[in-house]
Parts: C-alpha cells; sequence; structure tokens
C-alpha cells in the first residue's frame, strides 16, 4: 500500500541518517523516488566536528530527551535484547517519536543551511550522493578467498624471517609486539640512539618515525621490525580478516561509507577500511589482488584524478608558474624543481625532483625546514634555502596561505570552492602550538575539502550518466581520488570514456586548470589500478 509513495518523484523523504534506511528497502528490492531530507547531513555541514546521533542533536537543538534504545532492549553487551521481545505498543510509541523529532530537527536545520551558507553544499553534494552510496554499499565487491588463504601463508613465513632476524642481532628473545620490551633492547642493551626519548610512561618511542630513522643510519635491525610490523598488520587487518567479512547471501565484502564523520568532507571506509589498504609498498599493493570481478563476463575498472590536490592548490592560489606547469603538461615535480634549482627542466636530477616533490606536498601542509629537512634527511639550512627559492619562485602559493590564515582569523572559518565550511574556533587562541595547528588546517582545509567535493561530484555524475545509458556495470569503491567499477566486458570500451568525461568534468577549476583523470583495467584491482 506504500508503493505508490516509494515511486512518487514529487515526495521529498525526512529522515536521520537515511543511507541506513534506504539500503535496508533495498534489500527488499523498494527504492525511493523523491527528493532527500538528511538532517545528520544538515548537521554535518552546518558543524563538521563532533559527534551528531538522534538523540543528542534533539537535547542540543530541541531541549528534549529522547526514549533511548536502552530503555527498550538493555544496556549493549551480551544480554542485550532485541526488538522482536520488546510490546507492540512501546515500538509504536519509540518508531512515532523518532519521526518527530526528526521532522522538528528538519524545521531547525532549514534555516541554519540558509544562514550558516551551506545549503548549496547540503543540496548539491551531500544530499544527492545518498542514494549513489546506497547502490555502492549494495553491491559490494567480490573477494579471490584462495588468494587470501595463499597470500596469509606468505606473509606468515616472511614475518617469522624478519622475527628472528631481530632476535639474532639483539642477541636475546622478546615479546617483539610490546613497545616496551623493544625499546629497552634497542635503546639500553644496543644503545642505538643515546638521544633516544621516553613518553610519558617512562617507556622509549618506538614509532615508525624512531624506527625510519634509525634505518636510514645503517641499523638492520630497525628495518627488519618494520617489516614484522608491516607482514602482521596486513595478515591480520586484511587478509585473515577480509574472508571472515563476506556477506553470506551475495558472497561478497560490503564496506560501509560514514558520510558524516571527516570534517574536511571525506567519505570514510569501514568494515572494512578499504581506504588505509597499504598503496605504497609491494606487500600492501598484493592485497589489492584479491579484489576481482563479480564473474568472468565482467573486468575491473578503476579511475582516479591526477594529482588533484595541486592542481587544487594552483587553481586556488592563482599562481602563475604553477597554473602555467598544469596547462603545458609539465611534471609538476620537475617544472617545480626546475625553477627551485634555476636549472633547465631537461637537467633536473632524480634528486632535485624528489625534493622538490617533498616540498610541493609538505608546503601546503605547514611543512617548515625543520620538518623538510627531517624528511629528505638533510640540513635545515639546505632545507630552508629550499623552502624559501620555493616561495619566491611561487609566491602565489605563500600569498594564499597568509590569505587563508588571515581570512579565518577574522570569520572564524576557512570554505572550499563549493562553499563547505570549516570552522576553526582555535584560530585566534595565545597558544602557540593550539594556534599552529588551527593555521595549518586554515590552509589544507580548502584544499582537501574541494578535492571531496570533486569526487563526490563525480560520484554522482557518473552514477547519473550510467544509469542514463541503462548499463549493467557498476560502480563499486571509492578510496579517496579513486573510483572502482565492476564493469560488464561488453561495456567498457564504452563506459572508461565515460568515466574520464563526468570526473574531468565534475567541477571545473578556477584559472582553467585542467583536471585530469585516468581510468585503467584488469582481473583484480590491482592490475585495474
Amino acid at each position: 500500500r506504500f508503493e505508490p509513495l516509494f515511486k512518487d518523484k514529487k515526495k521529498t523523504w525526512i529522515g536521520q541518517n537515511t543511507k541506513y534506511d534506504l539500503l535496508l528497502l533495498k534489500w527488499y528490492g523498494i527504492e525511493l523516488a523523491g527528493d532527500l531530507f538528511d538532517t545528520m547531513l544538515a548537521h554535518y555541514v552546518i558543524e563538521p566536528d563532533g559527534k551528531r546521533s538522534m538523540d543528542l542533536l534533539s537535547e542540543k537543538f530541541l531541549g528534549y530527551e529522547p526514549v533511548s534504545i536502552e530503555e527498550l532492549i538493555g544496556k549493549k553487551g551480551k544480554n542485550q535484547g532485541n526488538m522482536r521481545d520488546v510490546e507492540l505498543e512501546k515500538i509504536r510509541d519509540y518508531a512515532a517519536e523518532d519521526a518527530d523529532i526528526t521532522l522538528q530537527l528538519k524545521q531547525v536545520f532549514a534555516p541554519l543551511l540558509k544562514s550558516r551558507e551551506v545549503e548549496k553544499i547540503f543540496r548539491d553534494v551531500e544530499n544527492p550522493l545518498v542514494k549513489v552510496l546506497v547502490d555502492m554499499e549494495y553491491e559490494g565487491i567480490k573477494i579471490d578467498v584462495d588468494f587470501l588463504k595463499e597470500y596469509s601463508k606468505e606473509l606468515e613465513k616472511e614475518a617469522k624471517k624478519a622475527e628472528e632476524s631481530v632476535y639474532k642481532q639483539a642477541g636475546v628473545r622478546f615479546n617483539l609486539a610490546s613497545p616496551k620490551q623493544l625499546g629497552e633492547v634497542l635503546f639500553d642493551k644496543l644503545k642505538l640512539d643515546s638521544s633516544a626519548r621516553k613518553t610519558k610512561t617512562g617507556q622509549y618511542q618506538t614509532g615508525e618515525d624512531v624506527l625510519l630513522k634509525l634505518a636510514a643510519r645503517g641499523h638492520v635491525i630497525a628495518d627488519d621490525i618494520l617489516a614484522f610490523r608491516e607482514l602482521t598488520k596486513l595478515k591480520s587487518t586484511y587478509v585473515d580478516a577480509l574472508p571472515q567479512l563476506i556477506n553470506s547471501k551475495t558472497g561478497r565484502v560490503h564496506t560501509t561509507y560514514g558520510q558524516a564523520v571527516a570534517v574536511t568532507g571525506r567519505l570514510q571506509s569501514n568494515n572494512p577500511n578499504l581506504q588505509n589498504i597499504p598503496v605504497r609498498t609491494d606487500r600492501g599493493k598484493e592485497v589489492r589482488k584479491a579484489f576481482i570481478p563479480r564473474d568472468g563476463k565482467h573486468v575491473l575498472l578503476s579511475a582516479d584524478y591526477s594529482q588533484i590536490e595541486l592542481r587544487i592548490v594552483a587553481a586556488i592560489s592563482g599562481d602563475k608558474n604553477m597554473c602555467k606547469a598544469f596547462k603545458d603538461g609539465t611534471d609538476i615535480h620537475t617544472a617545480t624543481a626546475a625553477r627551485v634549482y634555476n636549472v633547465e627542466e631537461k637537467d633536473v636530477t632524480k634528486e632535485m625532483r624528489y625534493k622538490a616533490k617533498s616540498v610541493n606536498f609538505g608546503i601546503i601542509y605547514g611543512q617548515g625546514a625543520f620538518g623538510l629537512a627531517d624528511n629528505l634527511g638533510i640540513t635545515r639550512t639546505e632545507a630552508k634555502e629550499i623552502i624559501d627559492n620555493y616561495k619566491t619562485q611561487f609566491p602565489g602559493i605563500q600569498k594564499y596561505m597568509d590569505d587563508m590564515i588571515n581570512y579565518a582569523r577574522e570569520h572564524g572559518y576557512v570554505e572550499t570552492l563549493m562553499g563547505r565550511k570549516r570552522w576553526l574556533r582555535d584560530i585566534n587562541s595565545a597558544n602557540f602550538t593550539v594556534r599552529g595547528f588551527a593555521e595549518r588546517n586554515a590552509i589544507n582545509s580548502p584544499i582537501q575539502g574541494t578535492a571531496a567535493d570533486m569526487i563526490k561530484l563525480a560520484m554522482q555524475k557518473v552514477h547519473a550518466a550510467m544509469r542514463k545509458e541503462n548499463m549493467q556495470s557498476k560502480m563499486l569503491l571509492q578510496v579517496h581520488d579513486e573510483l572502482v567499477f565492476d564493469a560488464l566486458k561488453s561495456e567498457a570500451k564504452e563506459l572508461k570514456p565515460l568515466i574520464i568525461e563526468c570526473m574531468q568534468s565534475a567541477m571545473p577549476l578556477p584559472h582553467k586548470v585542467p583536471v585530469i583523470a585516468e581510468c585503467g583495467e584488469g582481473k583484480n584491482w590491482l592490475e585495474a589500478h
């Protein structure tokens, strides 16, 4: 009897976390045709920081404390009941209260969206994305379980080898997973660093940054410890865990996207988190081999933006030299090195390009001479000289950084090209460290946020174009600047240019800085990427 309502395109469906509701309905073959007004997303763009459960929002904005789910089924834990055991009258009242509060929140948030000037980001970016994410989460992706089983054995063997190498060099067996014992071995027994620092608890610091520095000084034991950590984490977090997450009904893994979590606007992938699979190491990349097409008639496509954050930096800052490099199609790091070192591009060495790349990515996140020197293993004097030359050759970048900080101090926020706002309450703090953190956010939030907005708009555009063409191929995953598709082989040739066109035209950048997207295909995710 509700079917006519679901098909009514004039209806606006109001809800709190509508993605969950729409996904539940989709599992039963029901899709809503109307527009959405998601109160959780409304609050997200109004106040990106903090939590936003319905109960919290009700107490904060309505001054009303709703009936807690725990009053019906008990507190979380093994003894918690379920709604099947609750009296129908209580469920009725609970559900009616939820609906009533959600409507009241909508009436509070609608004018706030206008007064805070974030209606556009809500209307054009976040709300329409809900249905796209519902389809992606519903589809899931197939996993090659046999490959993971074999890879797990390989990782276990390599981890054991690295572990034994550590014990041999240390001259003692200990719990390698214990930071306390590891610190004592490295710095008390082996005395690898006389200036090693301890934490507040009295333990030596043994984080990745510490081990990388030891490795750079030629201490092989540090390399083996890093290898052991990577191998065991890959094995436990992904290789052994992924098969356990396969849905028994679909035979596929279905990640969940958190749309209202990251203050920058980025999506978060959970259970499993597919955004944290290491891609900078060969071992990490191998995990992507486990993600495969649904059957022999399909192939995986992977499309991603090329250096999108640097392109956004050029576009927002309007720096003439950086904009020109992108317009000319020059390798941006080579072009940067040529200017910083005052040489012709053909004379730029690999080392020059590497250092220029580090500056390109580091300076917009507030990296100074100390950080660059530490990162590149060079003197602070050389690092300062590189940064000074960079600022001279790309004056628009420094102006952008200064302008953003000053704007944040005056207005209390910064925003993306689409109008997504990041409120910076500590921008005028008297505490140097606290203020410095806010200043770095003032610089990088418009960049990261604009990149997040762009990929979200691209997802909507691709989704709509595929539906318009009645394609059977499906968009499955989003990993920051990358989209993954399960493409019917007969549609792949047509789908590739469609994806690229949609991604490149999703959000034209100022100063005509070109947006470039690339698309590959393969029998697994690694091959496609």
